[in-house]
């Protein structure tokens, strides 16, 4: 229930689609926690992740605007190599080297990533389309300020104060993202009856209610595998972008590793880490999912519900699957402004 809002907001923020993001909470989370070396561990999309990818998958866009197909072949290209890069360096024993990264420079790594995924969500959190970077966002601030989309900032208020807001009897309970999710998407969808319409701006379809935009229709069931596809001219520059998801996505899961052994009293196996989070990886970027890496927020959830073992890791994933094949119905009517509030509350907390 965690793992359902966050990985549709984090696949809309990298620009691949909610069900990239699924994907990556499906094939990550289950592989990771197969074959990883932290038994009480949650992996799928993260926010420092997901930044990442989001600039590859802008990169290859903007090279190829015309074939989206041939770009994002490219991207989970550079999705898989930094998977198998991650599986490099578990066999090399790089793991243990996670502990002399000093304190400031994580608290500065995270707190820059918490401020990327702030200003990437303002956009669709005034009503308007996303920008494609931190710095277009900031440019846009002034627009956005003028003439915001009232019932669009409606949505994100209401998910921003149910998520910081909501008791923690009832969050026991019931995730404060998920219920975010439910009541704003039932909220607009009496108010404006439920029709979704189409709309054409810049070239690509917005699925409307309203004035508010919506995630619209978004594939459902287990996708096919597609092959990597190689760039010659753009090798080292794919090389390059999978070295930081590989470097990012291990320094991130052997992070909340560390979270994770200091809940549970018990001690994690690094090297394993690396190598079943390379799997997970390597398998989502085959499916087109999003990378991934150990999330703090979700394994603190699970340890406090009382999974300790691998077991726990991956029925979450499975579980998520079954949801996401019978939940196609109603993810369509989730609105991009309620979606964007759950990642600012991400943001915020980094």
């Amino acid at each position: 229930m965690v793992a359902l809002p966050l990985a549709l907001a984090m696949g809309v923020s990298s620009g691949a689609g909610p069900i990239a993001g699924i994907y990556g909470a499906i094939f990550v989370g289950l592989f990771a926690a197969l074959f990883g070396g932290t038994p009480a561990q949650v992996s799928g999309p993260t926010g420092p992740m997901t930044v990442v990818m989001a600039a590859i998958f802008t990169q290859y866009t903007s090279m190829f605007p015309d074939n989206p197909e041939y770009s994002a072949a490219l991207a989970f290209t550079v999705v898989i190599m930094g998977g198998l890069l991650q599986i490099v360096f578990g066999l090399l024993k790089l793991g243990r080297f996670i502990n002399l990264i000093p304190h400031p420079v994580i608290s500065g790594f995270m707190s820059g990533i918490g401020v990327i995924i702030i200003l990437l969500q303002l956009g669709p959190l005034f009503g308007h389309t996303a920008q494609p970077g931190p710095l277009a966002s900031i440019n846009a601030i002034p627009d956005m300020l003028a003439a915001p989309v009232t019932s669009a900032l409606m949505m994100g208020g209401l998910a921003l104060l149910i998520v910081y807001f909501l008791p923690k009897s009832i969050n026991r309970i019931l995730p404060s993202p998920l219920l975010a999710l439910i009541i704003g998407t039932l909220v607009l969808f009496f108010w404006q009856g439920g029709e979704i319409t189409n709309t054409m701006v810049d070239g690509k379809t917005l699925y409307m209610m309203g004035d508010v935009s919506v995630l619209g229709n978004i594939p459902t069931g287990i996708p096919s595998p597609s092959w990597p596809v190689f760039e010659l001219e753009l090798l080292v520059e794919m090389t390059k972008s999978a070295l930081i998801l590989a470097a990012l996505g291990s320094i991130d899961s052997l992070l909340t590793s560390l979270v994770a052994d200091n809940v549970t009293h018990t001690y994690h196996r690094s090297n394993r880490e690396l190598i079943g989070q390379g799997i997970g990886n390597t398998v989502a970027g085959l499916f087109g999912g999003l990378p991934g890496a150990g999330a703090t927020m979700r394994t603190v959830v699970n340890v406090r519900a009382g999974g300790l073992t691998p077991i726990s890791g991956a029925l979450h994933a499975l579980v998520l699957l079954a949801i996401v094949l019978g939940a196609g119905g109603f993810t369509r009517y989730i609105p991009h402004a309620l979606r964007a509030g759950i990642p600012v509350t991400v943001g915020s907390g980094l």
